[in-house]
Formats: C-alpha cells, structure tokens, sequence
C-alpha cells in the first residue's frame, strides 16, 4: 500500500488488524504510526487501549497475549511494537501464528526500517494486512512536504521561502517540520510565512552552521571550514549527512561554474540552476574560485568518502577533516 492510499484509508476509517509501517525516512514513519494511533484510540481511553513494546526488548508471546485481549471502553486496542527490525526469529515465528488470524478488536501496528519479504512472517503478513513504506523524498519533492506541514498551522509559505527552508536545513524532514513549527509561532496570526521569517527563525541554529560550512568551502577559506566543520561534528551531526550537504552545494557550483563560462545572465543562471534568487550572486563569487577542470577531482574525493564513511574505512571526523582540506588547497 502506497502511503498516499494508506493516509486516505485511515481518514475514511477504513482500519486493517495489522500494519507494518517502515523506511529508509524516520519522521514519516512515525508521522504514519501516529495518525493510526489518533485514529483507532480516544487519548480519553490510551491508558487501558495502547500497548508499546520494543524489538529488540520483547518476545513474540508478550505481543499477542496483549494483541488478543479485548478492549475496554473501546471498539479498538493498539498494540505498537517499536523497532520491529529488532524481533528475533523465534518471535517472528509466534507472530506469524497469530498474523494468519488476527483479533479484528486490535490494531497491531509494527513500526521498522527495512522488511524481507522472503520470509514467512511477511508471506503471511501480505495476505492479511498491511505494508507501508515511507520513502525519503528527493529534493524537488520537500516543496509539497512543506506545504502540507505549513498547513497544519494554517499557513501558506512563499516559493521563495520554501526554497530559502530546502537550502538551509536539506532533505532532514524532521529538522524541516521543526524550523517551520518555530516560523509558524513566530509569524503569529499573520497567514503567510516570508524569506524574512525563514531568515530571522532559522539563522540562529546548528543549520546555520552547514549552511556556514558550505560557503566557506565555496569560498576555499580552510581555517573556516575546518571550524565549521568541528561546530557540527562536536554537535552530533552524522558525517554522511554533511556529506551530502557538500555534495549538493557542489552540483550548484559546478552547473554555476559551466554557465558562467558560457556568459548566461544571473537571472538565467538563478532559472537554470534552482538557487535562490537571494544568494545567486554568493553561488557565482564561490563558482569562481574553482576551475572546471577541479569539480571532477572535488567529487571523485566526495566518492572516495562516501565509501569510507559506510565501509569503516577511518575515523569520521579525521576523513572529513582530510577532505575539506583537499577541497581547499588550491587557493
């Protein structure tokens, strides 16, 4: 079941006995377990209708003795198990008992990461329930997230400013849904959220200092990089995730880079390459500062990277600090 199919289905109170909600995006995994939570149980009745358990912590016997008690005071008992990815295979094969005939009084909610389909207990768990994935969405789609999450506090965001978020704060939805949370408040009662609000809210916080980062790479400025990049690694930040930031803020210097070299208007090169109208001209200095024939070179480090970050291949913080350098060394 697609997560579109799946979000109309639970708000026209179509509800199955069994769901297993998962993907590779935490924030809308949990967005999805929560909206069959407010939709099966009254916050008034949670306490004797809601039972939580843990993967990794639980047995397969705990699950369904508390799947096949009868509510009180309620059509409906949930029964969420947390990092489902966690159960051992002895649990998959008592649950896999109970998902051939599940008690049409619970809804069994199994909340993970990635699923295997060979196994028997997801053979089972397709013929009578159902699997939700929530994937992260790619970059051109965070417009429309922002959009149904501005919403929800009744608010329209300016294209401008939904560029201005995606820029500062990336693809992280759970980051973006708490800077526009804080817009929101800060907007009060006015209907529409500005650059300007984004600017004011979001400026003073850890995005600030990706943001920072970036343009002191575009820059080539070392002493500040490396700075910057110590700020957000002491901070918790994972290495891939800035990573990724560098990668993108690339792929604009670079496309900035070929267009300049072609002699393309700054309006046209704004149109052409998705950045924001208030820091194309920032793009264009940095773009500057590199040579064509170094962007081949900056990402084949990206790559190199990237590998040694998910293969274990050195200490994180010593192969970011190596790779800014070699980004920065051709002053």
């Amino acid at each position: 079941m697609k997560p579109d199919e799946f979000e109309k289905a639970v708000k026209r109170g179509d509800i199955s006995p069994l769901y297993y909600v998962y993907g590779d995006e935490p924030y809308l995994v949990e967005r999805g377990a929560k909206l069959l939570l407010e939709s099966v149980v009254s916050p008034d009745f949670r306490d004797f209708n809601l039972n939580t358990f843990y993967g990794n912590e639980c047995k397969g016997e705990e699950i369904v003795e508390v799947a096949q008690t009868l509510p009180m005071f309620a059509d409906r008992r949930v029964v969420l198990v947390k990092k489902s990815d966690g159960l051992l295979a002895a649990a998959l094969d008592i649950l896999s008992a109970y998902v051939q005939d599940p008690s049409p009084s619970t809804c069994l909610i199994f909340q993970g990461v990635k699923i295997d389909q060979r196994k028997k207990f997801f053979v089972e768990f397709k013929k009578r329930g159902e699997l939700v994935e929530f994937k992260r969405p790619y970059e051109n789609q965070l417009g429309v997230f922002i959009r149904e999450e501005a919403a929800v506090y009744g608010k329209r965001v300016d294209a401008a400013a939904t560029e201005f978020l995606v820029y500062l704060v990336g693809n992280n939805l759970q980051e973006l849904a708490s800077q526009l949370e804080k817009v929101a408040t800060y907007v009060g009662e006015r209907g529409t959220i500005r650059v300007e609000d984004v600017r004011e809210m979001v400026s003073d916080t850890r995005v600030d200092s990706v943001f920072e980062l970036a343009n002191s790479l575009g820059d080539k400025d070392l002493g500040k990089a490396l700075r910057n990049l110590n700020t957000i690694m002491r901070d918790g930040e994972a290495p891939l995730m800035i990573l990724a930031m560098m990668t993108r803020h690339f792929r604009q210097l670079w496309k900035v880079r070929e267009l300049l070299d072609r002699k393309v208007s700054v309006q046209e090169i704004g149109k052409a390459t998705g950045v924001n109208p208030y820091f194309v001209k920032g793009v264009m200095e940095q773009a500057r500062n590199y040579r064509l024939s170094e962007f081949k070179g900056v990402f084949e480090r990206f790559f190199e990277t990237d590998l040694a970050l998910k293969s274990g291949g050195g200490k994180p913080v010593h192969l970011m600090e190596c790779l800014v350098m070699d980004i920065c060394r051709n002053k």
